[in-house]
């Protein structure tokens, strides 16, 4: 399972919103909702957020093992 808390942290830590980052990054409220739910997304979604918040993709997603 993949978790985005990484990426929730980094927001507050920049004083961004959801609805910032979806400007930033050109998505779509329902990729949002997908992140937020620990949702499956493209590397192209988790790219277009990397380059939005300058940072490398270990910044804003882990694998989770149960």
């Amino acid at each position: 399972m993949i978790s985005y808390k990484k990426l929730w942290k980094l927001l507050i830590d920049r004083d961004l919103s959801k609805k910032d980052l979806a400007g930033l990054a050109e998505l779509s409220q329902y990729t949002i909702n997908k992140l937020n739910n620990s949702g499956t997304v493209t590397t192209e979604t988790l790219t277009k957020i990397c380059v939005a918040l300058n940072c490398d993709i270990g910044d804003i997603c882990e694998v989770v093992i149960p």
